[in-house]
């Protein structure tokens, strides 16, 4: 008897073991080797194995575009292949090479509904062989999410979702809750003055909305440069104070 049931408790704590092995591995992150913004995010960057939304400000394309670049800047930093999953095969890719993501890196996927992008986000995840699997979408609902979510973090494959719209009506869905490990938000700013005339490196508002077990807050950057890498840069003449960021406030 006594046996049997140091038999039972070894089984049970296999089990538990097993659930909690996603959580019990330590995570591995993506620093963006800002410390002012890698100090805000848990763990010191993005983390891989989960899922990371990002949006343009509002609905112009240039802010959208920006967001796309975030994206690529980031998956370009990653080791691997990079599956890129869309519905709109419309993207300027000399840019994308600019922010550092080689096309040579890079597998499409294109789909003929977003149902379709989710579906090949999951199966790319699952697959566990790239770098980065990214999904060009308007709405994310909180299902759709988790089953993204649940694929990266068995894997460690990095998910990151980039929300497009058309219209302002397709843009207020992004206030929807998700199961994303953090939220950002992207718009386009007056680029780097120079000393000289020309014109200096782009310049983006990145709104850290949300992350899990951290704070959000709001950073002045420049855009991705040819190995991905952003900056932090001084506020504009107009900001409120000389610091490059601001906390928000709780996640």
């Amino acid at each position: 008897m006594a046996q049997m049931s140091a038999n039972i408790i070894s089984e049970l704590r296999e089990r538990i073991a097993h659930l909690e092995g996603g959580i019990a591995r330590k995570a591995i992150v993506l620093p963006f080797g800002v410390p002012e913004i890698d100090c805000v995010l848990p763990g010191g960057g993005l983390t891989f194995g989960a899922l990371h939304e990002f949006a343009g400000g509002g609905t112009g394309t240039v802010n959208g575009a920006a967001a796309a670049l975030m994206v690529a800047g980031i998956a370009a930093r990653t080791k691997g292949k990079i599956l890129w999953c869309l519905t709109r095969p419309d993207l300027f890719f000399p840019a994308i090479s600019q922010a550092g993501l080689h096309p040579d890196r890079v597998i499409f996927c294109e789909g003929d509904k977003e149902e379709d992008v989710l579906a090949s986000m999951e199966e790319g995840l699952s697959f566990g062989g790239f770098g980065a699997v990214v999904g060009e979408l308007v709405r994310l609902p909180m299902t759709a999410s988790r089953r993204l979510h649940l694929a990266a973090e068995k894997t460690g494959t990095m998910a990151l979702a980039v929300r497009r719209w058309r219209r302002q009506a397709e843009a207020s869905d992004y206030v929807q809750p998700t199961a994303s490990t953090s939220r950002w938000r992207i718009s386009v700013l007056p680029s780097e003055p120079l000393p000289v005339a020309g014109v200096g490196r782009a310049r983006w508002l990145a709104e850290l909305m949300r992350v899990k077990a951290g704070e959000c807050a709001e950073f002045e950057i420049g855009a991705c440069d040819a190995k991905g890498r952003i900056c932090l840069l001084p506020l504009s003449a107009d900001g409120p104070d000389q610091t490059a960021w601001r906390t928000r406030g709780a996640g």
